[in-house]
């Protein structure tokens, strides 16, 4: 049987890969060793964003393994509606972002758009 992967099995895995005791990585994120097993096993939801920051530091995760975490700590955050706990403070620090978005929004832009304008971005910045 086939679960689905969460941000709960992903830590404990990860975590476990790496060697980590749950209560070395409580530490290190400041919390408590219940705290964070309760985390694991899907009774509480992701820890805020500086302590994820803090996971992908102590783990060293990939920036794959860090994208696919943030996507699963949104999913576990209801109060976060969805949004990857690394992406509200830049979109909110930047009216640029904003605007952006709510045109894409507004012109309702599809998945290549999207993927051309990734790599326009991802090409001008190594022109750099």
């Amino acid at each position: 049987m086939n679960e689905k992967l969460t941000f709960g099995s992903f830590l404990s895995e990860k975590r476990k890969d790496r060697g980590v005791l749950l209560k070395d990585l409580a530490a290190e994120l400041g919390v408590s060793s219940v705290y964070l097993c309760d985390v694991e096993k899907g009774r509480k939801a992701a820890p805020k964003s500086e302590h994820l920051e803090i996971i992908v530091k102590t783990l060293f995760l990939s920036e794959d393994e860090r994208n696919s975490m943030y996507d699963l700590a949104a999913e576990a955050q209801a109060s976060q509606k969805g949004i990857s706990p690394d992406l509200p403070d830049y979109i909110m620090e930047k009216d640029i972002v904003r605007a952006a978005l709510r045109t894409a929004k507004q012109y309702d832009i599809e998945d290549e758009e999207w993927l051309e304008f990734i790599e326009k971005i991802k090409s001008s910045n190594k022109q750099q």
